[in-house]
């Protein structure tokens, strides 16, 4: 029998500047922006992606508090003629830390995840 895997991360912080939106060839668009957290009074800074985000998101200034809830990915792409890579969290849900709705909303994803490591 195989083992399910899970690929969760779950981050709050602040963001430490506003978020770079684009559109991508697919039509998609697609949100990139920096997530300053404190582990053991250390600051670490983790870049979260979020294709489609929402119409809120635009509007996130250096300082805003989120929760993000994604998966660990690492993204292969061209960059001065050679092949580079970067590490990030894909966002499948974010919310502000202080949006009570939302934030509801990802503690319900984040038991669903939960759940399936017991079965």
């Amino acid at each position: 029998m195989e083992t399910e895997s899970i690929n969760m991360a779950i981050v709050r912080g602040v963001c430490s500047s506003p978020p770079e939106v684009r559109v991508l060839p697919s039509e998609q668009r697609l949100a990139q922006l920096q997530i300053t957290t404190r582990v053991d009074g250390r600051a670490m800074s983790v870049p979260v992606s979020v294709i489609d985000p929402p119409a809120w998101l635009d509007q996130l200034d250096a300082g805003d508090e989120l929760v993000v809830l994604g998966a660990v990915r690492r993204r292969f792409f061209r960059a001065a003629g050679s092949t580079a890579s970067r590490v990030e969290i894909e966002a499948e849900v974010v919310c502000r830390a202080r949006d009570r709705r939302r934030s509801q909303r990802l503690r319900n994803r984040i038991a669903e995840l939960l759940e399936a490591i017991d079965s």
